[in-house]
């Protein structure tokens, strides 16, 4: 008994034809390497145990709360001067996939279309939905609260990362909206790793993209239930 086997040729073969612009979203070799981080999540949890019984230990524990605040200093003037050379990597990553295809107006093209739907959808989230939340809980001006982030919010789009901001995010808080200091180092490592709304759109529209890009239909009950 013999068993047959699928034309490559055939119109019914079920494995999607990858083009470039596929491979250019797929086939990154960083993909592998994001989908594979550290449990950023579980180390904030330990830290602030761990925080909680220093603080109990008072003078004994004050040489390690010591090193830990210089060892944070030092962390944040790295990260800072790793945000200012970042571009120049990031140029060099993207400019490297695209001198080996042969059309790259192509991807272009794809990525206005996926650029103007995540943009509008942070767009309404960002400048109309947290500003109604903020006024109803703080009956205060949100766009004024904005306004003294612009240097967060600006190095944030540049980065793209949460984390990277996390030092001008806390500048921001405490020099121009006169946020305790206290409530800044508690509660802004956790937002940047919580607080990840945007990522979800962000994700939730690149995964319909990809799906699309790749010629995988999606039905109405699995574009409701990735979103």
């Amino acid at each position: 008994m013999t068993t047959p086997v699928a034309d490559p040729n055939s119109s019914t073969t079920m494995m999607p034809n990858y083009t470039e612009a596929q491979s250019f979203f797929v086939d990154a070799p960083y993909v592998n390497g994001a989908a594979e981080g550290m449990n950023t999540l579980g180390l904030v949890v330990f830290s602030i145990f761990f925080g909680c019984i220093l603080q109990q230990m008072k003078g004994k524990g004050k040489p390690l709360v010591d090193f830990f605040e210089c060892l944070h200093l030092a962390s944040m003037k790295l990260v800072t001067l790793v945000i200012w050379f970042s571009p120049i990597g990031i140029i060099f990553l993207i400019a490297s996939k695209l001198v080996a295809m042969e059309r790259p107006e192509d991807i272009f093209e794809q990525l206005g279309y996926y650029m103007a739907t995540v943009l509008t959808g942070l767009g309404i989230h960002a400048f109309i939905l947290l500003p109604i939340l903020y006024f109803i809980i703080v009956r205060k001006n949100p766009y004024r609260f904005m306004y003294n982030m612009l240097k967060a919010l600006l190095t944030a789009w540049g980065t793209a990362s949460s984390s990277a901001t996390l030092p001008i995010t806390m500048e921001c808080l405490e020099d121009n909206n006169h946020v305790d200091i206290r409530v800044v180092k508690f509660v802004t490592p956790i937002g940047a790793t919580i607080n990840m709304d945007g990522t979800a759109l962000y994700e939730a529209v690149a995964s319909i993209f990809i799906a699309q890009n790749i010629g995988v239909e999606l039905d109405i009950g699995q574009v409701i239930i990735i979103r």
